[in-house]
């Protein structure tokens, strides 16, 4: 695997791979990989000639207060699970690199972007479509990986590509869940004790509002079964329990640490 901690050394590497008639599938993460992470790396290397995958904090999608200065990160550690599960350029760049100077230019997806996280956080997909068109333009013509974890961002990363004609294939890749349902994320290792046992209410809480569903209940009375199991848990905050189309969409505080997941209305 080659590491790459420039924009040009990245960019020219996979330009090369395509010269050689190679397909490039692209993952991108803001490292401290988990199983989600291994499994979108897993379907870029299976689907593709060759796999590429960056490793980013992005400064931009992290509002006032947020936990930039915590996130978590192991780059040494992320670089050997990249590499075994078959990644052939990481790219890991420093903030200074990616943003050499003061961003003037930003890119912000209405519709996709509003309400549900986008009202939660109002900077963060404006920080999200940023970075990604970046990482498009530097990466090229890919197949690019995202998890259905992240429901919305992958709306507005869709939306990106089309409105924008970047030469990218967007691929949605299932979520993937602890035994007790919890999705993974790289911010469930915040989560007290007492916490992790409690943040599986996320999943039967969805499942809650898909089994409401399935027996015809409207919109409101889906949202208001998911909510009704997320009060039964003390540790518990809601920020929201919502339907959009054909999804549940939830997410839930424990003390300062938040987390979000969704899931499709019928199996």
């Amino acid at each position: 695997m080659q590491v790459h901690d420039t924009i040009d050394s990245f960019r020219k590497a996979l330009d090369a791979e395509r010269a050689g008639g190679r397909t490039v599938g692209l993952v991108p993460t803001m490292g401290y990989l988990h199983e989600g992470h291994l499994s979108l790396l897993r379907r870029a290397v299976a689907d593709c000639d060759v796999a590429a995958a960056t490793i980013f904090v992005n400064p931009l999608q992290f509002g006032a207060g947020e936990d930039l200065a915590t996130y978590p990160s192991d780059l040494e550690g992320d670089s050997r699970l990249a590499a075994g599960a078959g990644v052939a350029h990481l790219f890991t760049p420093a903030t200074s690199e990616m943003y050499p100077g003061e961003v003037l230019t930003t890119v912000t997806v209405a519709g996709a972007s509003e309400g549900l996280e986008g009202g939660a956080r109002p900077t963060h997909f404006a920080g999200v479509a940023t970075v990604v068109a970046k990482l498009f333009n530097i990466a090229g013509p890919c197949r690019a990986y995202f998890g259905e974890k992240d429901w919305q961002q992958l709306q507005v990363v869709r939306r990106l590509v089309t409105d924008l004609s970047f030469p990218v294939e967007v691929v949605a890749c299932p979520t993937v869940r602890e035994p007790d349902g919890l999705a993974l994320s790289s911010r469930n290792v915040y989560l007290s004790t007492g916490q992790r046992r409690a943040a599986p209410v996320l999943y039967r809480a969805l499942l809650a509002g898909r089994a409401a569903a399935g027996a015809g209940a409207e919109a409101t009375a889906v949202e208001a079964a998911m909510t009704e199991v997320v009060s039964a848990e003390p540790l518990a905050d809601l920020d929201y329990a919502a339907v959009r189309d054909d999804r549940l969409l939830i997410a839930v505080r424990f003390g300062p640490t938040r987390l979000i997941d969704n899931l499709a209305m019928e199996e």
